[in-house]
């Protein structure tokens, strides 16, 4: 079983390697947070070229924005924008409210706080329920999806996902992996937009966007394109990293 214990204290390094000697973060990169209802939502803002159009990504379950420093650098001089949600990373972790609409309202005042009209949305593993539900309120301003490697839905975590979390994965905090088996129910995404679509999958075990996943995201947007990485299962950064990157930036330079 792959552990992110490692890839986070690497981000860590990372983040630590990012900052000039006053703790603030270097090449544009700003820490900033938005609030909802006073629970305070970070999020880490490249703030460049704003004649491109901007990147709003959308992390996995267990992830946080320093995560992506790696990605935000691959794209630059293009704007790039990632959140944490709540109960990650450096934002607010609130005794309750973590279900979909709760996310939803996490990447809400992110976009607002930003300032961000129009943008491209990349999203990861559970992250993806998320941009979906944002896309289907906000076709407007959403220019393309990529979504990588999730089934077009939210699901409802089963019994006993929180304590065998806990014991083996412990990589945001109790509180929010309670909230979220609590809170989460599971729901199927059926509207549909024309917007450019891009779906990445692993090929190996332990991928989660299986055919008939593929199939329900062509019945959301007929066009939607496909690609699949051969090295691959779910956590394609960790292992095909290089193409991966390369594969967002193309797509997203397309608009």
């Amino acid at each position: 079983m792959w552990c992110r214990f490692s890839t986070i204290a690497r981000y860590k390094d990372k983040m630590e390697n990012s900052r000039d000697r006053r703790g603030a973060i270097k090449v544009g990169i700003e820490s900033k947070k938005a609030s909802h209802n006073g629970i305070g939502i970070h999020y880490l803002d490249s703030n460049t070229d704003s004649s491109l159009v901007p990147l709003l990504i959308c992390p996995g379950l267990s992830e946080t924005a320093e995560e992506y420093l790696d990605l935000i650098e691959y794209v630059s001089p293009r704007r790039c924008v990632v959140l944490s949600f709540r109960g990650r990373g450096q934002s607010d972790t609130p005794e309750q409210g973590y279900g979909h609409q709760d996310h939803l309202a996490d990447m809400e005042c992110v976009v607002q706080s930003a300032q961000l009209n129009r943008f491209h949305l990349y999203s990861y593993s559970r992250g993806v329920s998320y941009a979906l539900g944002y896309l289907e309120k906000n076709q407007s301003k959403v220019v393309s999806l990529i979504a990588q490697d999730y089934p077009p839905e939210h699901r409802k975590m089963p019994d006993g996902w929180a304590q065998e979390y806990i014991a083996q994965y412990l990589v945001i905090r109790p509180e929010a992996v309670w909230g979220i088996q609590r809170e989460s129910d599971f729901l199927a995404f059926d509207f549909k937009t024309d917007i450019r679509m891009l779906l990445l999958r692993g090929t190996l075990e332990g991928r989660l966007l299986e055919d008939k996943g593929i199939d329900a995201y062509r019945r959301i947007c007929p066009k939607v394109a496909v690609r699949n990485f051969k090295s691959s299962g779910h956590d394609i950064r960790n292992t095909e990293k290089d193409l991966l990157f390369k594969t967002i930036s193309d797509f997203i330079s397309q608009s």
